[in-house]
């Protein structure tokens, strides 16, 4: 089955009739940066530290299940933290808050997931100016702000970046939208606070001529849709042939875990963000799916259906330093009265 995914991949002849407008793509996205970094568009500040959650191309990459760590280890540390999101793949015009019972064909499934996994507020819109000034005016107090995705969105000033790639594909045939999966160039990199590379399996770092740090993904325990507070290890489940579903970005991964925990499955993959309908799937079959994806089959799960859970760990190295970035962050008084575009890193040529 053709998939962009298999495009971006490699180098091949439709690569090369796409280029003319990955050419146009790369021209209007470094007007558009060089325009934030000389000051002709302005960056704006919410008045709390904002940290964006990232990547450069497009496709799942892992930034949501990172993001769902910070947030529990922010909250974790006391601050108080909410969190802003376009809404991929939701219908929500404007800044709409989530809610448990939100219908995630409103707010995206990804919002939806962040606030049932960590308790924190979330608002979304596409302006994400406009959704953080919303989450703080409902919830007045806030410490830190997390923009889920969000990188090349300029308008909102930041104060720490980190970019998120995943191992098993890195930045693809390395061309921009839409002959490649890059937004930005490689050299982005040279300009954010932190270079996050997402591990599943025996997937390996690639060097990227900047400073990286690791995180292992793994599946974790599975919870039943139909009681999710009965939960068991991925071992102990009965020994099925599981029907293993998918709606993300890079299905392969969720697939490689399973096999890595000894799972037995046949896969089933649809398109990333997909509104799932009872329809798609057999009520009375053993089904294993990704937590992003249960969070639209709720209302008409089976009974043997099960969703899986993402343990994510970062190595020390890089909660020492996150944690010492944000306590400088946190601590200055003067942070709220910030105004202008956030420093240029003299090293970055493209930003």
């Amino acid at each position: 089955m053709f998939s962009l995914q298999h495009l971006w991949a490699r180098t091949g002849v439709l690569t090369l009739l796409l280029s003319p407008l990955a050419a146009l793509f790369a021209a209007v996205s470094g007007l558009r940066r060089l325009a934030y970094r000389r000051g002709w568009l302005a960056a704006i500040s919410v008045g709390v530290p904002v940290i964006i959650v990232g990547n450069l191309s497009a496709g799942g990459s892992g930034k949501t299940p990172l993001t769902i760590w910070l947030v529990n280890r922010l909250r974790a540390q006391g601050y108080r933290t909410g969190v802003v999101s376009r809404g991929y793949g939701g219908a929500a015009r404007g800044c709409v808050e989530v809610w448990p019972g939100s219908n995630p064909a409103e707010v995206g499934d990804e919002p939806l997931l962040i606030h049932l996994k960590t308790s924190a507020p979330v608002v979304v819109g596409r302006d994400r100016v406009a959704a953080a000034r919303t989450l703080l005016a409902r919830h007045p107090g806030m410490d830190v702000i997390v923009s889920d995705d969000g990188l090349q969105h300029y308008r909102l000033q930041r104060d720490l970046e980190l970019v998120v790639i995943d191992t098993a594909t890195g930045l693809g045939n390395g061309w921009p939208l839409p002959a490649g999966p890059l937004r930005e160039p490689p050299s982005r990199l040279n300009s954010a606070d932190a270079v996050i590379q997402v591990v599943r399996g025996t997937a390996q770092p690639h060097p990227y001529g900047v400073k990286t740090w690791r995180a292992d993904y793994s599946a974790g325990q599975a919870w039943r849709l139909h009681a999710p507070r009965e939960t068991r290890a991925l071992r102990d489940l009965p020994q099925h042939d599981w029907l293993a579903v998918t709606g993300i970005g890079r299905p392969q991964g969720f697939f490689d875990m399973l096999r890595a925990a000894g799972i037995r499955f046949t896969p089933c993959t649809f398109a990333d963000h997909h509104a799932f309908r009872p329809q798609d799937l057999p009520a009375d079959a053993a089904v294993l799916m990704t937590e992003k994806d249960a969070v639209k089959c709720r209302s008409f799960a089976g009974t043997d259906w099960w969703a899986v859970e993402l343990d994510v760990a970062p190595e020390a190295g890089l909660i020492h330093w996150l944690d010492a970035r944000l306590a400088q962050s946190l601590s200055k008084p003067a942070v709220a009265a910030r105004n202008g575009p956030r420093a240029e890193k003299p090293q970055d040529p493209d930003r």
